[in-house]
């Protein structure tokens, strides 16, 4: 897959920035608060992601990709979740930076297990609204749902540390512990599929 979509002047700037940030941060926390911050302008700035990057499907949520780092060190996605249409809990194994282009998206976070076949620990639930930004997981604390909350589609910007859409992942039942191992592949070229689970 090429590694950028078509881009808009704001998005391609704040590839570029997420590129620097990256390749000069020292440590996991340096890196995902300076994300944080340039993610938060470039939510502010006007028609910062292309409108063919928000449109929901009606059968599951859509993960679009914006950028992905040739040599696998980061990827940027917009992540769309129509009205009803949400995730299992699941993890990322890797850091994660997201915020709310539009709509408002529900998340509940989860304690990492450290034992494995327990249930799950429910940390609380926060709704994310336009222009809020949140480091969604870190390596060592990664495990949550998210859900479309109201009446009009969710569209997020997801920056990881990762091509996450290659990337071996951890899904949960909160009730068992369980553990289920899936891809949440990037869509085809021509805009079907979306991965098998989430963000």
């Amino acid at each position: 897959m090429a590694n950028d979509t078509q881009s808009s002047a704001p998005l391609s700037v704040f590839i570029d920035d997420v590129r620097h940030i990256v390749n000069t941060s020292n440590t996991e926390e340096e890196v995902t608060a300076r994300v944080a911050v340039r993610l938060r302008t470039f939510l502010a700035e006007e028609n910062a992601v292309p409108a063919e990057f928000c449109v929901p499907r009606e059968d599951r949520y859509v993960m679009y990709p914006l950028h992905v780092a040739p040599d696998g060190s980061f990827s940027i996605a917009s992540a769309v979740w129509n009205v009803n249409q949400g995730t299992p809990v699941h993890g990322h194994e890797t850091w994660g930076v997201v915020g709310i282009y539009s709509g408002v998206e529900r998340e509940k976070q989860f304690e990492k297990p450290v034992v494995p076949n327990v249930p799950l620990k429910c940390l609380g639930t926060s709704d994310w609204h336009p222009g809020e930004v949140t480091v969604c997981c870190t390596t060592d604390d990664d495990v949550h749902q998210v859900e479309c909350e109201g009446d009009q589609p969710v569209v997020g910007i997801h920056v990881y540390g990762a091509d996450i859409g290659t990337l071996n992942r951890r899904t949960y039942d909160p009730a068992t512990g369980e553990v289920s191992w899936f891809v949440s592949r990037w869509p085809s070229a021509g805009g079907s599929g979306s991965g098998s689970h989430d963000q």
